[in-house]
């Protein structure tokens, strides 16, 4: 094994290399949802544009504010290792499932589109 990977001052600079790049990720990802929870709680124009496509309502939006803005405390807060752990499962959520729904949309939408609206349209449609 190599010496300088085993000594005590190159583990502790991975430690402290580890440390930082945690507190860097979770700052963006607090910054992220601060600003998603601000456009859904305060119904900005692009998150209800957003919701409206997928076919849910207005009230859906501050839910989700809340939701988010309770995240970033959560999260950055270090005594809260239960809180955090619904944090990220919260985001997991809103981070897999809302693709999902999108990638299903525009297959379905993809599917039933007009024959006049296809490459090569098929007359029998």
């Amino acid at each position: 094994m190599n010496q300088a990977m085993t000594s005590p001052v190159s583990r502790r600079k991975a430690q402290v290399f580890k440390r930082i790049s945690y507190w860097l990720f979770t700052a963006l990802l607090a910054a992220w949802l601060l600003a998603g929870g601000i456009f859904d709680v305060f119904h900005l124009p692009a998150a209800n544009a957003i919701l409206q496509a997928l076919g849910y309502p207005a009230y859906l939006a501050t839910i989700l504010g809340v939701c988010k803005l309770l995240a970033v405390p959560a999260l950055l807060y270090p005594r809260t290792r239960f809180l955090r752990e619904w944090a990220y499962a919260g985001i997991t959520f809103d981070t897999t499932i809302a693709p999902l729904i999108m990638l299903s949309f525009a297959t379905v939408s993809y599917m039933l589109r007009p024959a006049a609206y296809r490459l090569h349209p098929n007359p029998k449609a």
